[in-house]
This record gives C-alpha cells, sequence and structure tokens, in this order.
C-alpha cells in the first residue's frame, strides 16, 4: 500500500508537469545546477541551494548538453542567471523540455522520499493505520503535487527539515552512532538545501531544552548525565561536533574553494548584485557575514547567497485579496493557508484539536497531555518555530514557503487512525476524510499550483487572492498555445506574460505587452487593436509593476501627457528615416525609457478595466483571456476619465 500510494504521487506529480513550460525559478535552477557540474563555479543562483539545483541538472550534465558559451559573455562574467538561463533553454540550438522533465522527476523523488518519513514517523506514533492515514493526506496533497515535480529547492527543504530535527530529536534519546551521524548528515545536507536551514538552529536549542528538562537520563559517548544542566552541556559538545560535519559537507558542495569564481574559466565582474550592494542592505548581518568572508570560514557563493536571501526578504512587492505591500502582513500566510488547503485538512485540524481537548479533559489522564506533548516535540518544534518566522516574515510572495508546516499536520493526523477501531461514528469520519483528500487530489489534475479550495472559489477565483508562485508561476503556455489553435480565427494576439517560458518556442505569435521578465530582450512599443488579450494573473494584478494600487490624478496627468508621443512611437518603430531623425533629436536610450514608461501606463489603465470585467476564458487558471472590441479599448484607454470610471462601473458584476 505505502509503495502503492508513493508511485501514484510521483506519477500524478510528474505527468502533471509534461504540459507545463517551465515556472519562473526552474529555468536558474536548473542552469545554476548545470553550472556547478559542468565550471564547478558557483557564481550563478547561489542564494537557491546547491543540493537541489545540482540534484535537478545532473541529467542534464550526464547526458552532454550544450551550454552557451562563456567566453565574452557580458551575463556569464555578471553572473546572469536569468539571461544566461534563457541562453541555456532557447539559444543552443537542443530543446530544453526533456532536461527540465528529467530534472523536475528527479525532485519527485525528494517528494517520494518526504512521503515515506511522513508514514515511517507516523507509524512510529501511531500504528500502520495511522502510518497510511497520514501517507495518503501527504500523497493526494495539491500543494504537494504542484511543487513536488517542479525543479526548485521547496521540496528538497521540506524533506529535509523533517530528517534534521526528527534525527536530532532520536539522537537525544538514543546513544548510538547512527543517530548521531544521521543528525549531523542531515542538517549538513539541510544547509546546502535551502537558506531557511538557518531556522534548524534554534529548533536544536528548544528541542535540546526540553530534552535536559526531561527526567530521563542522557546517554552520550557511554556516560549517563542526570542534572539538567550537565545533560546541556553534553548536548552542546554533541551538536558541536555535528555542526562541524555540517561545515565539510557545505565545503564539500561548494568545492572545498572559498572563492565562488572558478579561475580556471572565464572570469566574473561580479555577482548578479554585487557584494557591496548586498552588503549595504542586511544591516546587523553585514558585519558578520564581513568577519565570516575575511576569515574564509565557509564557502564565499554560501555567505553571498545568505545575504542575498536576506537582502531580498526585507522588501518584496506581495499581494494578497486586492492590496499591495512591499513589507507584508502578518495574515498573509494564515489567509494563504486558508486558500490552499484542502477542506478535508481543514476538518481534519479541527477533529483532532477536538478529539485532544477531549482525551486531555477526562478526569486524572488530564496529566496525558505532556506525555502526549513530549513524544512529538520536533514536530510541535518544527512547526512552532516556522509559522513564528513565516508571520514575522516580509517575504509573501507564494504560499509554498508554507510547505514545511504540512507534513507535521500530516503526521499529526495518523492519530485518527487509531479511531478506526474505536467508534463507528468516528472511523466513518475518518473514511470521509481520507477520501476526500484523495478525491481533490485526483480532481484538480492537472493544474495542482493553481489549487484553491471551494470555500473561497476554487482556482477560478484565485487570482482575486493569491498569485505569483502560488498560483500563476508561467506554467500555461503549452494550455495557451492549445487554445488560440482551437479559438483565434486570425484575429490579433496580445500577451503579458508572468515566467521564464518563452512564448516562441511554443509558436505563440502575440504582440508582447509588458513582461515580468523580458530577458533584456528589446520589444517594440505596439498599439493596441481589437484582438484576444492573454494576461497572466500575476501582470493583472500589477504585482511587480511600478505602477500598482489605485490609479491617482497624478498618473492620469502623466499617462495623457505621454499618449502625445505614441505618434512618435509609432513612427519610430515603422519609419527607419524617422527613426533616425528622432535619434538625433533625442537619443535611443531616452526614447526607450519613454515608450517604456507610456507601455507601462497603458497596460496599467487597462488592467484596472479587465480586472473588473469577468474574462472570456482561462487558462489553467492563471492566464486569462479577454476579447475586447475597438469601443472598450478605447474607453479603457484613450478615453477620458470619466469614460474610463464609466466603463469600469459598467463591467462590475451584477449581484
Amino acid at each position: 500500500m505505502v509503495a502503492m500510494l508513493l508511485a501514484l504521487h510521483w506519477l500524478l506529480a510528474v505527468a502533471s508537469k509534461a504540459r507545463e513550460s517551465v515556472t519562473a525559478d526552474e529555468l536558474a535552477h536548473l542552469t545554476g545546477g548545470f553550472t556547478y557540474w559542468q565550471f564547478n563555479d558557483y557564481r550563478i543562483q547561489p542564494e537557491n541551494g546547491n543540493l537541489p539545483q545540482r540534484w535537478a541538472a545532473l541529467p542534464a550534465w550526464l547526458e552532454g548538453a550544450k551550454f552557451p558559451a562563456i567566453k565574452d559573455n557580458i551575463y556569464w562574467r555578471t553572473s546572469d542567471a536569468w539571461v544566461l538561463g534563457h541562453q541555456f533553454f532557447y539559444e543552443t540550438g537542443e530543446d530544453h523540455f526533456p532536461r527540465l522533465m528529467a530534472g523536475r522527476a528527479m525532485i519527485a523523488l525528494f517528494s517520494v522520499a518526504t512521503g515515506l518519513l511522513v508514514f515511517l514517523w507516523s507509524r512510529r506514533l501511531f500504528g500502520t493505520a495511522g502510518g497510511l492515514v497520514s501517507l495518503a493526506f501527504y500523497a493526494f496533497s495539491p500543494n504537494f503535487l504542484a511543487h513536488g515535480a517542479l525543479a526548485t529547492s521547496d521540496v528538497c527543504m521540506v524533506l529535509f527539515f523533517l530528517v534534521s530535527v526528527g534525527a536530532y530529536w532520536r539522537e537525544l534519546h538514543d546513544p548510538r552512532r547512527r543517530w548521531w551521524w544521521a543528525s549531523a548528515v542531515g542538517f549538513g545536507l539541510a544547509c546546502v538545501a535551502k537558506v531557511s536551514a538557518v531556522l534548524i538552529l534554534p529548533m536544536m536549542v528548544l528541542m535540546a531544552v526540553v530534552r535536559a528538562w526531561a527526567p530521563e537520563p542522557l546517554e552520550w559517548l557511554g556516560r549517563r548525565w542526570t542534572a539538567p544542566g550537565r545533560k546541556l552541556g553534553a548536548i552542546a559538545l554533541s551538536t558541536v561536533g555535528q555542526g562541524v560535519v555540517a561545515w565539510i559537507i557545505i565545503w564539500a558542495f561548494f568545492g572545498f574553494r572559498y572563492s565562488a569564481f572558478n579561475p580556471a574559466v572565464s572570469p566574473a565582474d561580479h555577482f548578479i548584485r554585487p557584494w557591496a550592494v548586498t552588503l549595504d542592505h542586511i544591516g546587523g548581518f553585514a558585519p558578520v557575514v564581513q568577519a565570516l568572508r575575511a576569515a574564509h570560514l565557509l564557502p564565499e557563493a554560501f555567505l553571498y547567497g545568505f545575504s542575498f536571501v536576506v537582502e531580498m526578504s526585507q522588501y518584496r512587492s506581495g499581494f494578497l485579496d486586492g492590496a499591495y505591500s512591499v513589507v507584508g502582513w502578518t495574515k498573509f500566510f494564515p489567509l494563504a493557508f486558508l486558500y490552499k488547503s484542502t477542506l478535508p485538512v481543514l476538518l481534519a485540524c479541527v477533529a483532532g484539536l477536538g478529539a485532544l481537548a477531549r482525551r486531555w479533559s477526562k478526569g486524572p489522564a488530564a496529566a496525558a497531555w505532556r506525555a502526549d506533548l513530549y513524544r512529538v516535540t520536533p514536530l510541535l518544534v518544527l512547526f512552532g518555530v516556522y509559522w513564528a518566522a513565516s508571520l514575522t516574515s516580509h517575504l509573501n510572495i507564494g504560499h509554498r514557503h508554507l510547505l514545511p508546516t504540512y507534513p507535521v499536520l500530516f503526521i499529526l493526523f495518523g492519530a485518527m487512525g487509531t479511531w478506526l477501531a474505536r467508534h463507528r461514528l468516528a472511523a466513518a469520519l475518518v473514511v470521509v476524510l481520507v477520501g476526500w483528500q484523495v478525491a481533490e487530489g485526483v480532481r484538480t489534475y492537472p493544474h495542482y499550483l493553481a489549487y484553491f479550495n471551494p470555500a473561497v472559489g476554487g482556482p477560478a477565483e484565485g487570482y482575486r487572492h493569491l498569485v505569483d508562485s502560488s498560483l500563476d508561476w508561467g506554467q500555461d503556455l503549452p494550455g495557451l498555445k492549445a487554445w488560440l489553435d482551437r479559438n483565434a480565427h486570425g484575429e490579433p494576439v496580445y500577451l503579458s506574460y508572468c515566467g521564464s517560458g518563452e512564448p516562441d518556442y511554443y509558436h505563440i505569435q502575440a504582440r508582447r505587452l509588458p513582461f515580468v521578465n523580458g530577458f533584456k530582450i528589446p520589444q517594440p512599443w505596439v498599439p493596441l487593436t481589437p484582438g484576444i488579450y492573454c494576461i497572466s494573473a500575476t501582470m493583472l494584478d500589477h504585482v511587480y509593476s511600478p505602477i500598482r494600487g489605485p490609479w491617482t490624478p497624478e498618473l492620469e496627468k502623466e499617462y495623457q501627457w505621454m499618449r502625445s508621443f505614441e505618434p512618435a512611437f509609432l513612427a519610430y518603430f515603422s519609419d527607419p528615416a524617422r527613426r533616425a531623425e528622432l535619434d538625433r533629436a533625442g537619443s535611443p536610450e531616452k526614447w526607450k525609457r519613454a515608450w517604456t514608461r507610456h507601455d507601462l501606463l497603458r497596460f496599467a489603465r487597462l488592467c484596472h478595466y479587465l480586472r473588473a470585467r469577468q474574462p472570456d476564458a482561462n487558462i489553467g487558471y492563471s492566464i486569462l483571456i479577454y476579447r475586447l472590441t475597438a469601443e472598450e479599448i478605447a474607453a479603457a484607454t484613450t478615453g477620458t476619465l470619466d469614460d474610463w470610471r464609466r466603463v469600469i462601473e459598467q463591467a462590475q458584476p451584477r449581484r
């Protein structure tokens, strides 16, 4: 049964990606991992985990995939993972998709290993029936089916969070050396899986304190300690030894070389953001990082990756229920959990809490709560520390950052396995919840990334709540191509896309509106005509645009002024003689800045209208389709402010 559930999980996860384009981060992960193997160089994407990037890129490296020339390549010199990744995926003459799918299948093995660990941990606590209940919840979780087969670091980190805290807690109770080594290696691999491994340190401290104050003596190296202080001393010494092992593992993954840049290959100018810029934005961490750099205590790429994440996590555009913020919300992750968790998971949480309260309120058995909590200490510590960090985080870009907390819930759901033999009503509830979870996992196929539960309108309404990696990560270009082949009949097609895929790869003939990532490929200014407008949800909500939030009188004034340049923009791209004349009057850089600004303003004004209007179609729930008439376009982009407000009011759905 375990093998079958894990096999189904792997198959559903991988098969669901067979018709999905590369998601935003996969391009950089695979490119970075390939360069680690190929060049023993760590300038590309050191912030997202050396281990998962190596693991995902291993098939491409073994098959000898062609990499773009690095000599005199400015993007190699400046460590630009995104443009270099575009070259690797689309400009070498080789098809990127087989190596992408191979990388996805490799990462899915981490997801399978996580499922196996969920089962084993639950079985240890609640027996075989409990283990199977936990595994069923995990195997058919839309969120793990979504991210379990993406070539990113998220599921890898989930696995090593569980491995690290589980092995550390076991080592505190079992003096056998195997558990000491499991804890040390698990923590070391967590450190090279993702920067969030730093959260394991406070988790270890909390587990050590709980263990030290437990009445059972502590055994280590043939000695026994009973006093809490002496226990803590022994635990600290043991933990330092494990830290040394983890330190060696970190160095091994970076080739036992301090410099991120291999001197034997083409040189580098700097990381994608120079050290000086990053250090200026990480506050109190800067002196510590500087000291570690000066002493060469950790590899440069490892230190830079940590610093980069700290910098990026301080200010980052976020979207929640129509609101925008660059510093996030305390409510972001609680709401994301409610929106993206299946209803059976939410109901199982309520049922479990109710059953626990009933158990702990039973007269003399009330003392059982101490024993219950002690048995699951590592799970509670993982859950509590991670949620505390999430609630205070400014990085509100995706529900995926909550993934490490779900296996804790799934393991604890294993307690429901003990209900099966106790009471028919309780057993029926367990069967219904597990069956419902399985049905959700099957029903959602293949659009797992876009899953939202029915209580908030399901996937079709997801773009009104969350975007980016919670819904729209650039995965639906193949679906868009199929829809256009069936439904577009010579009409002009416009596309605003959020992701790292290349529409040309799928032969999507579209005029390009603003993209979230243009890979520094210059795009011409285009006039808007009646046609089919294909807008990624993240672009529709203007999360990463400099023009987000309400449309103000100042923006309207600027836009109307810039509209006077539209004839010049059109001439610039259609008449070479006129272009030369305009370049003499200004400069190519000034003209590019002008039409880019105009493009952003016009697109923002259009999207305010589109957000009020129901889409005509929805591709994978992440790309919204609008067939716009000349009248709609005129009112939304060329009319007066009163015309614009009127058309938005008319587009509002009547309730």
